[in-house]
């Protein structure tokens, strides 16, 4: 099992500094929208241009995914950055606890055994805050002691993958659910007033994987 050292705590935005490009890069990945991986390697002038990615992703219970979307829709009824506006039937609420280029062989296999053995996992979701690099406007989620071994575990059987992004790894990662990517110079107070001070707490119980490539998902579990 990987060995973890405490969890990094989310910085509150600070634009005066610079936005570190790992960040930048994860944010145009977990889009899913056309183009917006390329944006994140320089290729978003190439016609036809996607990176391919592979996450590794938690989902909600219906609960937890509920209060995830209600949230997504009072930020969009009140004209602010939101998810609510991707259409994409792949978006849905979920926590990302890895992303690479591929898998290695067997890996999914694995992956699946491993989630069928450690699902459900307890979830409860702490403040609203704007993550460092493109801004985006995150539900931090509490890391508990068995969703921090989940996601050692995910990280033993994805060793050697090519193209581990370092924002996920063990140390670095900071487990949230996104509200709105590219927040930006939008109105951070009235978010957090539209999104409340609730904390909603519920289980993730499923996993799945998104393919940037084919903009398809597999499930786990």
């Amino acid at each position: 099992m990987t060995s973890l050292s405490s969890p990094p705590r989310a910085r509150r935005a600070d634009r005066s500094q610079p936005a570190p490009d790992a960040i930048r890069s994860e944010i145009a990945t977990r889009a899913h929208g056309e183009g917006r991986a390329a944006a994140a390697t320089g290729y978003a002038g190439r016609r036809g241009y996607r990176e391919r990615v592979r996450t590794v992703e938690l989902l909600c219970a219906p609960a937890l995914d509920a209060a995830v979307r209600a949230a997504w829709d009072r930020l969009a009824a009140t004209g602010l950055p939101s998810l609510a506006r991707n259409t994409h039937p792949t978006n849905r609420p979920h926590l990302t606890l890895a992303t690479v280029d591929a898998f290695p062989p067997g890996a999914a296999a694995r992956l699946a055994d491993l989630f069928d053995a450690a699902l459900p996992v307890p979830a409860t979701v702490d403040r609203v805050a704007v993550l460092d690099g493109s801004a985006p406007l995150v539900w931090l989620v509490r890391p508990a002691p068995q969703l921090l071994a989940l996601h050692g575990a995910v990280w033993d059987v994805l060793a050697g993958a090519p193209g581990p992004r370092p924002w996920h790894l063990p140390g670095r990662w900071i487990p949230h659910l996104s509200l709105a990517l590219r927040f930006g110079d939008a109105d951070r107070r009235r978010a957090r007033a539209v999104v409340g001070a609730d904390r909603p707490a519920g289980e993730f119980v499923a996993a799945r994987s998104y393919d940037s490539a084919t903009r398809t998902v597999r499930r786990f579990a």
